[in-house]
């Protein structure tokens, strides 16, 4: 199994600073199908990623790229979607309890939900005392869909279950019901509209927003000519350096203590979508090393 970045770094999994946990779960995509592939496209890309991240070596902290022993449709033979959550929920609290920073890369972005039960596992230290931070084209706020309430278009409604506060950045794509789900329990927002129109580059967190900070990344949150390749594809997108500088006034206020990337959807014969992916992984390690340093 390739590791993240292996062709540059070779670490244990006791020294790694930064644990990478491919979780290609597939099985509530409701557009455009693929995401069971990202993963490994992401680890394939990384292999033609420098060092040099422009301001830092975030990988001399140490990768280390935990398999979970799936297929590319993300599954094992008898699992279901809520195993496959158990399996990704076992493997970031292992992570958070030998102090290693878990970065999940999905798969759909219900594998996020294994994540948001690993922080919230009365065995984790930042158990009640951790936010979320989304970027996405979606609320993925709804209670359920298609009768499915794991599905990707749920995935926040279940963090917000969870007893997690959310800061939603990018969504340019809402039902009804989410808006008014979103409007009644007062949830953080900045919608596409106004953080490009207005050249959002920064943000002020809440005064009690949570110190710890859960990032998820869903990749249709940036414009469509940064990531082409996603299943539910939306116009009108965040800029590349606009969600970096984002993160990096996210990082400046409170200590990141994981993220995910998810629903790339790789194209045949278009790598850059999985390359821009595999960046963007190693960006945001950067960010948070250079805090910790």
């Amino acid at each position: 199994m390739q590791q993240f970045m292996g062709s540059e770094f070779s670490f244990d999994a006791d020294k790694a600073l930064f644990h990478i946990i491919p979780a290609p779960l597939e099985e509530s995509v409701s557009y455009g199908k693929g995401t069971a592939k990202a993963p490994d496209a992401i680890i394939e890309a990384s292999q033609q990623l420098e060092k040099w991240d422009g301001f830092s070596i975030p990988g001399e902290r140490g990768i280390y790229t935990k398999h979970l022993g799936l297929g590319l449709d993300g599954k094992k033979a008898g699992s279901c979607a809520e195993e496959l959550l158990g399996l990704i929920e076992k493997e970031v609290l292992d992570s958070i309890l030998e102090k290693h920073i878990p970065i999940v890369l999905g798969g759909e972005h219900t594998v996020s939900l294994g994540a948001f039960r690993a922080i919230n596992s009365s065995k984790s230290p930042y158990k009640g005392k951790t936010g979320i931070i989304q970027f996405d084209a979606h609320g993925d706020l709804r209670d359920e869909y298609d009768g499915n309430k794991l599905s990707h278009a749920c995935v926040m409604r279940r963090a917000f279950d969870l007893g997690f506060p959310v800061f939603q950045i990018g969504v340019r794509s809402i039902s009804l019901e989410e808006l008014d789900f979103r409007k009644n329990n007062k949830i953080n927002y900045i919608d596409a509209y106004q953080a490009v129109t207005e050249n959002i580059n920064k943000i002020k967190l809440p005064d009690d927003f949570p110190e710890n900070i859960y990032v998820t990344i869903d990749v249709d949150g940036f414009d469509i000519s940064v990531f082409p390749a996603t299943g539910t594809p939306e116009p009108g997108g965040l800029g590349w350096y606009q969600v970096l500088s984002i993160i990096e006034s996210v990082a400046a206020q409170r200590k990141i203590i994981g993220f995910d990337v998810v629903e790339l959807a790789p194209q045949e014969a278009l790598h850059a979508s999985e390359f821009a992916a595999a960046r963007l992984v190693y960006n945001l390690m950067g960010i948070i090393e250079r805090k910790l340093s």
